[in-house]
């Protein structure tokens, strides 16, 4: 059993396929994720069709300008939905866009103080911000606990620590597999077992040797293999460990 705990199957016009060839290879939860609010009711479309595929609610930090008005308020609205199980993708990237920063942080903060509110694990984006995600993260925590992932880390070991002080996860994504990611397999090596989750991201990063290909849930196996590599224990025990863990930060 696996959990594809970070995919994008909105657009897809082959969604039913892709979901039926991932349930073949074992993947038994989907979090189909959020990055564009208003495009909610396509996401819960999706889920509602198979008990195993859930969504999350959020604006994505490349969306920042366009959703400069959203409200915490806003998102946990749009959360009342039982296939609502997450809060994001939402957070900071400073790569693509960093004339937005001071948009991308306010819009961040609205999405922590849902998360806040909820209870809802956050699904934290992080792209050359470690330095203001730790800092906004550590700030809110102080003032009020909550859940999140951060999701396809990629980022510095600070940053983990970080995260994992405050009881959040750390998601595996194809990116462990590429040949010149030696740092990033090296930062899972440290990461308990406990706080692990694996993803793909779909339709983008695609693991070895799928690389440059679309990506899809299926491949979620390959990823879960190369850290089961990295964490030097067997396919099965990943596997399980990081399925149980979803269930658990999920309550499902």
């Amino acid at each position: 059993m696996l959990a594809d705990s970070h995919c994008h199957l909105e657009n897809n016009a082959e969604v039913d396929s892709v979901i039926k060839r991932a349930q073949v290879v074992g993947v038994e939860y989907i979090l189909d994720v959020g990055a564009n609010i208003t495009h909610l009711s396509e996401h819960l479309d999706i889920a509602r069709r198979y008990d195993h595929v859930y969504t999350s609610v959020g604006a994505h930090p490349q969306e920042a300008t366009e959703f400069g008005d959203l409200k915490a308020i806003d998102i946990l609205r749009a959360c009342e939905n039982d296939k609502v199980i997450a809060i994001g993708e939402a957070g900071l990237d400073y790569y693509y866009n960093p004339d937005t920063k001071d948009q991308q942080i306010a819009l961040f903060k609205e999405h922590i103080a849902a998360a806040q509110a909820s209870q809802l694990p956050l699904v934290i984006h992080n792209r050359e911000s470690d330095e203001d995600m730790i800092e906004l993260l550590s700030s809110a925590y102080d003032k009020k606990t909550f859940k999140a992932i951060i999701h396809c880390y990629s980022s510095s070991k600070r940053l983990a620590e970080v995260a994992l002080e405050m009881g959040f996860y750390i998601s595996a994504s194809g990116i462990i597999t590429f040949k010149k990611s030696e740092e990033i397999r090296a930062n899972f090596a440290d990461i308990p077992l406990d706080r692990l989750l694996v993803e793909t991201d779909a339709p983008y990063l695609a693991p070895e040797p799928k690389r440059g290909k679309v990506n899809e849930p299926a491949n979620v196996v390959l990823t879960a293999q190369k850290l089961a590599e990295i964490k030097q224990v067997s396919f099965t025990e990943i596997s399980e460990v990081t399925t149980n863990n979803f269930k658990r930060l999920f309550e499902l």
